[in-house]
């Protein structure tokens, strides 16, 4: 029976050591994965064109001031002011052409010597087969610069794993109100 025992250790061991090597790879941290398995076709490049509608005046802005350091009105770059937005995203220049999403996010004065804005917003479209995807955008935007070019960092829906880029140029601004108008061409890749 002493015999017995040690050979039974060494089964039970071998068992114990194979059953956690199982139970570890059915939890694994991470696997490679075929582009096919996740029904990837071909990556296409995609041109999208609309217009971007910042309003900070009236009764409904769609600009929202939520943070600015004590010396963000007296700064000449408005350095420090932070505002959540979500803004009409449409196909044509005027407020009433047809609405196609909205640009809603972040951006922050972040230029001490010049005006720019950090960006951290989401295209959300609402309009014909891109209804419900988006696309995310964070980079710097020069306000002053004729055309500023902004990555598209990612996207969901039929633009899940994009890439690519945005330039923006501003369309009309009113000085007095701060309101703006900006045109987009952004150019995405895409599956």
């Amino acid at each position: 029976m002493n015999q017995t025992l040690p050979k039974y250790k060494s089964i039970i061991f071998t068992l114990f050591i194979i059953s956690s090597l199982l139970q570890a790879q059915s939890h694994q941290f991470s696997r490679k994965l075929s582009s096919k398995s996740l029904g990837f076709k071909k990556e296409k490049l995609t041109h999208i064109h609309f217009y971007f509608h910042d309003i900070i005046s009236g009764d409904h802005p769609t600009v929202v001031r939520v943070a600015e350091a004590p010396t963000s009105n007296t700064s000449s770059t408005f350095f420090g002011i932070t505002a959540v937005i979500d803004d009409l995203l449409t196909a044509g220049p005027e407020p009433t052409s047809k609405v196609v999403g909205r640009a809603q996010g972040i951006y922050a004065f972040d230029g001490l010597n010049d005006a720019r804005l950090l960006m951290a917003l989401n295209y959300v479209f609402t309009e014909g087969k891109y209804n419900g995807s988006t696309l995310s955008i964070l980079g710097s935007n020069a306000l002053f610069s004729p055309v500023r070019e902004m990555p598209i960092v990612g996207g969901s829906g039929l633009f899940r794993f994009a890439r690519g880029y945005a330039l923006a140029k501003t369309y009309s601004r009113n000085a007095s109100t701060g309101d703006a108008i900006v045109e987009y061409n952004v150019y995405v890749l895409h599956y």
